[in-house]
């Protein structure tokens, strides 16, 4: 399966950004840029392409977060409200697809720092106020004398296929009719990663899995989740939903999805998410 972003310019300057004065300096830097990121995750666009501008106003590291730099420019990202508007905005899942490479992961990258910082200002420890660091990938609590990093919540999305090669979809209830996609859910406290997709996938659809195989991850900021995929053979085509979160599914063969796409029957992932691109290994015969 094609990896996230795997031709990424983004360089998250690791070694510049604990440098206060460096981070001020590319601020005020001509060529930098900054867009926002409102309190719905959405980002600001215009005609559904990203919007951007030149920073302007004095460096305040708790409102102007560094993203990186690309090719030498800083990028950095802000609450949409910080640069002014009101902006038109777009989600992740609508404007991811129209960006290139390095561009999807500067966006999925300012929406994770925002998202942080907007829930995450005290200290998960002492409950002080933090302060915040290095471009804002890090947060210092002065009382614990301790850096506090983004946390990340895991979580499993699985590939489900039978003997025969078909692939499980499901919908979930509060989707519009149409819309399928693999089972997914987050990790608990103290599971390995393979415990969750086995639980998941049993609580799901009462399947047991075999031969399970891992295929790739991707950042999911909604609001801080990493989306971690995985591939497995069910033992029996026997699916008993649970009828609260999942509403039905069903094996597909590939022609069987090919056809009920073409008629509209379904609709699947957006091609931003690792849900699509799962899928479209499969599709290609490609996902064993």
């Amino acid at each position: 399966m094609e990896p996230w972003v795997p031709s990424s310019l983004l360089d998250r300057a690791a070694e510049g950004r604990v440098d206060d004065a460096w981070v001020a300096g590319m601020w005020e830097h001509p060529g930098s840029r900054v867009f926002g990121v409102d309190e719905r995750s959405t980002v600001t666009s215009t005609d559904g392409e990203l919007r951007w501008q030149r920073p302007s106003g004095p460096y305040v590291p708790e409102l102007h977060l560094l993203v990186g730099l690309v090719e030498g420019r800083a990028w950095f990202v802000a609450e949409a409200g910080v640069l002014g508007g009101p902006w038109e905005t777009a989600s992740l899942r609508d404007l991811t697809p129209v960006l290139d490479e390095t561009m999807a992961d500067v966006v999925v990258t300012g929406v994770a720092l925002v998202n942080w910082h907007r829930v995450a200002p005290h200290c998960g420890q002492c409950g002080a106020l933090t302060e915040v660091r290095e471009g804002g990938h890090v947060r210092w609590c002065a009382h614990c004398e301790r850096p506090r990093f983004p946390r990340t919540d895991p979580a499993v999305i699985v590939a489900v296929l039978d003997d025969a090669d078909r692939l499980l979809l499901a919908h979930q209830r509060v989707w519009e009719s149409n819309r399928v996609s693999i089972l997914a859910g987050f990790v608990e406290a103290g599971e390995s990663l393979e415990q969750a997709v086995h639980r998941e996938i049993a609580e799901e659809s009462s399947l047991t899995l075999t031969s399970l195989t891992y295929v790739g991850s991707q950042p999911w900021p909604f609001p801080r989740s990493l989306m971690l995929g995985f591939v497995a053979r069910a033992v029996g085509t026997a699916i008993h939903v649970d009828g609260v979160e999942i509403e039905w599914g069903r094996f597909y063969t590939r022609a069987e999805l090919e056809d009920a796409v073409a008629s509209g029957e379904v609709t699947l992932p957006t091609s931003s998410s690792i849900a699509s691109r799962i899928i479209t290994a499969w599709r290609a015969g490609e996902l064993t």
